[in-house]
């Protein structure tokens, strides 16, 4: 059970690298765009203003625990089901295009605007790893389930309807890692708000 997951990546490990590296570099290019242009940043951080995800952050700072809880139902919800994996249950590879948007925006919404901004990217940015990771794991899945559906074949099916269950069972095994990393995640960004933030922003402001 634990091996299945890393025996799906090993043996389609192009489609892994392109795919990290499609998650990764969009978000490193919006993250040089909100630099390069500021006032983009500073909209996507009023648009969470408005949107209140800001203010509910900042309202569950004293409970990490129940924030973690938000930040993973967020993850698992807005990101991993409505972005990634429902899409691409209808349309194939759909997710793929959606997450790439997100990861770009994304990129734009944490180019640091001010020097606190700075200071909260040194532990963030670990976090954005292991969530990346996550999704890039889900984004895998969503794309061995388009390409077993549509090419049978390559999942050694003989019908369109044996391809996708056969896509969807590699999906299944790839997000049980994905769905750690986003435990694990949701924990370590609540808890690095709470612990990491202020002390460094103490010691180098």
């Amino acid at each position: 059970m634990v091996r299945r997951p890393f025996e799906i990546i090993g043996a389609n490990k192009r489609a892994y690298v392109a795919i990290s590296t499609m998650a990764y570099g969009l978000v490193a290019v919006g993250f040089l765009v909100g630099i390069m242009f500021p006032e983009l940043s500073r909209a996507q951080a009023q648009t969470q203003q408005t949107d209140g995800t800001a203010d509910l952050i900042t309202s569950l700072l004293s409970n990490p625990w129940l924030l973690a809880v938000v930040i993973f139902a967020v993850n698992i919800g807005r990101l991993s089901a409505l972005t990634i994996v429902l899409p691409s249950l209808v349309v194939p590879f759909l997710g793929l295009p959606l997450f790439a948007y997100w990861s770009f925006m994304t990129g734009v919404t944490i180019a640091p605007t001010t020097d606190m901004a700075w200071v909260a990217l040194i532990p963030h940015s670990l976090t954005v790893v292991i969530e990346l990771q996550a999704y890039i794991l889900l984004l895998l899945g969503v794309y061995l389930l388009g390409r077993s559906s549509m090419w049978p074949r390559s999942a050694d099916a003989i019908t369109h309807r044996r391809g996708y269950l056969s896509g969807l069972q590699m999906l299944g095994w790839l997000a049980l890692p994905a769905l750690v990393l986003l435990v694990i995640g949701a924990l370590y960004e609540s808890f690095s708000l709470l612990y990491l933030v202020h002390p460094l922003s103490l010691w180098l402001l």
